[in-house]
């Protein structure tokens, strides 16, 4: 446990020092593709609006989290986004709000797809929950297969769209 804390309190001073020095690099991703869940180089340097997703990073140094076929479970790709996540809500304290967004591919029927969704943002919650983050400032919610980013009929697109995103409600 001793190890997770160190690493965490590590994570938090690194982001306070990136946010500190307003670092500024080429912007590009890290990793391969959309399930890859690394931070952004300019994440950091993000716009934080009302109603700003990370879908369109415009939720600041918000990321999206994406999920396997499925599956609510996080992944550890996602967990370590999510850490980064709320490293950015506890500093930021009560002055930032958020919704988390659940979202599936198109398979699957509507009220199947609806409660996935549902169980990803309640498990995005929970873990946040975790982390410290206060549970009045997150609020959940299921798209389905309703809103999604990729519109093909393929993986590379399915991955895509099996997601938890975070719209800024508050701040």
């Amino acid at each position: 446990m001793r190890t997770l804390e160190r690493k965490s309190f590590l994570s938090v001073l690194t982001v306070m020092l990136l946010v500190l020095a307003g670092c500024s690099s080429s912007g590009t991703k890290k990793g391969g593709d959309a399930s890859d869940s690394m931070v952004d180089d300019n994440a950091m340097n993000s716009p934080l609006e009302l109603q700003g997703t990370s879908d369109d990073s415009t939720a600041g140094p918000l990321q999206t989290v994406y999920f396997e076929f499925n599956k609510s479970r996080l992944t550890s790709a996602a967990k370590s986004t999510l850490e980064q996540n709320a490293m950015f809500l506890k500093a930021a304290g009560s002055a930032v709000d958020i919704q988390v967004e659940g979202h599936c591919d198109e398979r699957g029927g509507q009220q199947y797809n609806l409660a996935l969704g549902e169980r990803r943002a309640k498990a995005v919650k929970g873990y946040l929950e975790a982390l410290g983050v206060k549970a009045a400032r997150i609020s959940v919610i299921s798209y389905g297969k309703e809103k999604p980013l990729a519109f093909g009929h393929d993986e590379e697109s399915w991955a895509k769209n099996r997601r938890a995103n975070f719209v800024i409600t508050a701040k």
